[in-house]
Order: C-alpha cells, then structure tokens, then sequence
C-alpha cells in the first residue's frame, strides 16, 4: 500500500470540503513545520554539502594566523553560548577578511546553523559565501532616516531565515551608512521576540553580529556634505559602536603565498607599509598641502 505525508493528505481533503481535524483519531499537522518546507528561502540558507564543508573548515582552520584565530574563538565563542555579542574585524587589504569569513561560514553551515554573509556593495558581496548586498537581504531602504526600518514583517518568507540565523557577517561596513545599522538593529529587535524574552534590550536582538573592514578606505559617500558630516554618518559615530569588540588582523597574508620569492616579498611589505602610511597620515611631502609623492 502506498504512503502519503500528511501534508498531502490534507490538500486532498481540503479540496473535498474537509480537513484532517475532523477525522476522530487523525494526528494533526503542524503548521510551523510545513511553513518551514515550503519557506525558499530558509531552504537556500541549509542546502549545503555539510561532509565537504567540514573538510574545508578542517583544512581552513590550520591555515589561521594568530590575529585571524583569536577573532575565530571569540566569535565562535559567542554564537555557542548564544552571547549576542557585536564584532568589529579592522583590517586593510590582504590581511585575510575574506579568508577569515570563509572558514567561519564552513564551520557553521557543516553543522546546518545558518549564517547571513552580506556586504555594502554587490562586488564585495561576490568574494563572500553565498553573498549578498546588505539592501537585497535585509530590505533596507534607499533612502534612509534616523527613523527607518527594515521591511521585513513577522511570518513573512523572508523573516524566518533570520529568526533562525545564528550569525550575521557584514563586510565593507565602513562604506555604510549608521542609519542602515540603525534600520537593522530596529527591526531585529522586534524579529527576535520570538527567541528572546528580552530581544528589545539587546544590539539587532541578540543575534551575533561581525562587521569588517577599513576605516581609512571609503567612508559613507554624503552628497555635498562636509568632512564632519561624513564622521558623523560613519559606524562608529552610532549608538550601535560602543557595542563592538574590536579586533584586528595585521598579518599581510600575500607575503606568505606559496612559491613568493624574497625579493617580491620585499617589495609587497614596502608596498604594504607605504599605504599604511598614507592611510593614517604620517608620508606627507608637504603636510600644510596634505601632498603626498607617489615613488618611482
């Protein structure tokens, strides 16, 4: 004799005009079940081949320098014994963010926990585990106030993914405007009531939230606007900033690639110390001028 779920069962009798619970002795359906089997999007967010991420996180882990490892076990730390704790991962080009995210992302999806990589813009979204910008994901408006939201609701598609989620990763994040932080921490509050009987008192409602980049790259872009108003749109102008722990990776992985000779090497570190240099303002040729020499 053939089998049928439940749930199919109880398509068929609703198209006779019944349903299951009036049927003495049926078990009946739960409903947040069958939600979860036809919610696309949570499905997205656990389809992944655990056996081959764990083997990429074993080999992943290995390969973390210090800097990188002791940002892994604080965040790893957090999501385990569900801290709700805000990270920021500081660090400027070839020092390992990428890396970093990807070894943590294998760890959590090989354990089918769901994890939201997002990033500012759509190139940088690319380079992130199943990526996404952050307006795409999290329904951020364009035009952004003190005073907006997410437009995400309760019981919407979208919504149960996140109610599930176990880290948020946030890259380029400097880029960002505060209000987009704001607009998310608003709306995460009220989402994770579900979870947490004090979700309103907690940063995004106390999920784990890492956010990475460069505060000497691209700050938030402020039409017309003047170099304190651009400080003041930044992260770390927000109510959200003393929230954040700070780490920061200073370890240029290119002058560890395989088969790099010394003297490329040498030149990549040069390179490397040139830019931060510039970065934090100390290789000023005319420093009334804010004019810097570009060398041969």
């Amino acid at each position: 004799m053939e089998a049928y779920p439940l749930a199919e069962i109880d398509d068929i009798m609703q198209k006779l005009g019944k349903s299951l619970k009036d049927i003495d002795g049926m078990p009946q359906l739960d409903s947040s079940l069958t939600q979860d089997l036809t919610n696309r999007l949570l499905n997205e967010e656990l389809d992944y081949d655990r056996p081959s991420l764990k083997t990429l996180h074993e080999k992943s882990l290995n390969a973390l320098n210090q800097f990188q490892r002791s940002a892994y076990d604080a965040i790893l730390h957090s999501i385990q014994h569900d801290e709700g704790k805000l990270f920021f991962i500081s660090s400027h080009g070839g020092t390992g963010k990428i890396f970093l995210w990807n070894t943590i992302a294998s760890k959590l999806r090989s354990k089918s926990l769901i994890v939201l990589p997002v990033a500012t813009s759509g190139l940088a979204s690319v380079l992130l585990p199943n990526g996404r910008t952050t307006h795409s994901r999290f329904h951020i408006p364009l035009d952004i106030t003190a005073e907006s939201i997410c437009e995400i609701k309760h019981g919407t598609q979208l919504a149960k993914p996140i109610q599930k989620t176990s880290l948020i990763i946030w890259d380029e994040a400097p880029m960002t405007h505060k209000y987009c932080f704001e607009a998310l921490d608003k709306t995460l509050r009220d989402l994770m009531s579900i979870r947490y009987d004090n979700s309103r008192a907690r940063p995004f409602g106390g999920l784990t939230v890492v956010c990475g980049g460069d505060f000497h790259q691209i700050l938030p872009v402020i039409p017309q606007g003047e170099r304190a108003d651009i400080i003041d749109a930044s992260l770390n102008s927000s109510y959200l900033w003393p929230h954040f722990e700070i780490y920061e990776l200073k370890q240029n992985m290119r002058l560890h690639k395989e088969g790099i000779d010394a003297v490329e090497a040498e030149k990549i570190a040069l390179f490397d110390k040139w830019l931060l240099q510039i970065g934090d303002g100390s290789l000023y040729d005319d420093s009334a001028h804010e004019i810097i020499r570009i060398p041969p």
